[in-house]
């Protein structure tokens, strides 16, 4: 007894373990196991559960011993604390990689963990989900061998107990399940876990709240039918009001909820939208820093794709502003990026769109995270593509003309061409080009004989008389 309590105190810091390991104390723990003592038993347990947590190699060590299978036998049969640590021990190796996890299904593990989900003891339950969720995390086979084990119905009868702590592991293992695939998901919702996860979203227990909005997101994520039924659940608005919930994860969880409902259909977003989530969302911006910002960002560009109502009550909202703010505040490059798409979404439908992109000083900003060198392939391309798009509906000339110098010419034919569409016809947009310099400028640009960009050039050219324009190309 007092050897397995100090290997199993000696192995809960990590300073101790590649010690234990030299003295070969996995061999000696596998015989303990079978000990006719229950509480060495179980301590053994806990020893091999606390080794096979701290690494890879160690789990590995666990498997080849031929430790699993006796843990999966006795898992039957034994009281409730070895159960415990057992599920503990299955947990530490399964956490690792596929490969592990398909080992603790190989040996029979994930049925005797569902066998351990209709316990009474609630401890035996959690350690049980927990043990289960770290399999189903991993890919779709290992998600699909917890399901057909029959986990999810008890998973779902988990939610309704009235310990916090088993709430919130049998929502986070419920989460990792859908994940994968719209059929795994659809399997969670024929048990019934909407309704239940939804009963929760004004529980004021944090914890809990950020499994649920994952879960919830993970179902939504895949279908719009699936979508649908989160959305018939009715938890918005009530969500909504969870983006002013004190913990991070929470408001991160609820913004990635609405991102995922949001992408799917115009419909889904006029929903959040009516709800007061997009305004919600975007003071949400103003409030959080960094990977936070991340599906807010991605929501609004979700939104305004869809039309150009729906990309209008993004600018009428102030995202504009705010997503500008996000561009310059934020190192990260994908987060960059993200933003640079969302613009592009807003922009892209009507010289009103892209105005609102102009007007806020984001077509430079754009051009100069294309430009940068620095800057990640993926936001050279998404700055790009949102600059181009953008552009080709832009007939604010204010925000076009800074973009007439030191540009490469493969944008700058696009913004020559925007302003040989609106120059003809506006006389007053024709005088302020000749006095800011604007005609100089176009002057000064060497294009190929025949290309594009010169007949747009000729194009404005050609408006204005032609003693200005050899004045200024002799000056």
């Amino acid at each position: 007894m007092q050897f397995v309590q100090t290997v199993a105190d000696l192995a809960s810091r990590p300073q101790n373990i590649e010690m234990l390991q030299n003295a070969g104390v996995m061999s000696m723990l596998r015989p303990l196991m079978l000990d006719v003592v229950p509480s060495i038993q179980q301590t053994a347990a806990l020893a091999l559960g606390r080794l096979a947590d701290h690494s890879d190699d160690l789990a590995e060590a666990v498997v080849k011993e031929d430790i699993l299978p006796q843990l999966v036998h006795s898992l039957a049969s034994q009281n409730r604390f070895y159960k415990k640590a057992a599920a503990f021990v299955l947990r530490a190796v399964a956490k690792h990689s596929p490969e592990l996890s398909q080992a603790v299904v190989a040996c029979g593990g994930v049925d005797a963990l569902v066998l351990c989900l209709e316990e009474f003891d609630p401890g035996v339950k959690e350690a049980a989900a927990w043990a289960l969720g770290f399999i189903a995390r991993h890919n779709a086979l290992l998600s699909q061998s917890v399901v057909d084990a029959g986990a999810v119905p008890l998973l779902v009868l988990c939610l309704l107990e009235p310990e916090m702590a088993l709430k919130r592991i049998a929502a986070s293992t419920l989460s990792d399940i859908s994940k994968h695939t719209p059929e795994l998901a659809q399997t969670v919702v024929d048990c019934g876990a909407i309704a239940h996860l939804a009963q929760m979203i004004l529980n004021p227990d944090a914890k809990l709240k950020r499994q649920v909005f994952s879960a919830l997101s993970q179902i939504s994520k895949h279908s719009v039918s699936l979508a649908e039924m989160v959305i018939e659940a009715e938890i918005f608005p009530a969500a909504v009001a969870c983006l002013r919930d004190p913990d991070e994860y929470v408001r991160k969880n609820v913004t990635t909820l609405m991102r995922e409902v949001v992408k799917h259909t115009p419909e889904l977003s006029q929903v959040i939208v009516n709800c007061g989530g997009m305004a919600a969302v975007i003071d949400y911006l103003g409030n959080c820093r960094g990977n936070l910002r991340l599906p807010a960002i991605m929501m609004l560009g979700y939104v305004a794709a869809h039309s150009e109502n729906l990309a209008m009550a993004v600018i009428l909202s102030k995202g504009v502003p705010q997503l500008a703010l996000c561009l310059s505040e934020e190192s990260e490059h994908h987060i960059k990026a993200a933003t640079a798409w969302s613009i592009g979404q807003i922009g892209h439908h009507t010289p009103e769109h892209a105005k609102a992109v102009a007007t806020a000083h984001l077509l430079p900003k754009l051009l100069e995270l294309y430009m940068d060198a620095n800057s990640s392939e993926d936001l050279q391309a998404k700055s790009k593509k949102a600059l181009k798009s953008v552009l080709q509906k832009c007939t604010y000339l204010p925000g076009l003309e800074p973009l007439l110098y030191d540009v490469p010419s493969n944008i700058l034919k696009h913004v020559v061409c925007q302003f040989s569409k609106v120059l003809p016809h506006d006389s007053k947009a024709r005088r302020l080009f000749v006095t800011s310099g604007g005609l100089k400028k176009l002057q000064e640009i060497e294009a190929e004989p025949g290309s594009l960009l010169q007949e747009h050039i000729n194009a404005i050219n050609s408006c204005f008389p032609e003693e200005i324009v050899s004045a200024l190309t002799i000056n």
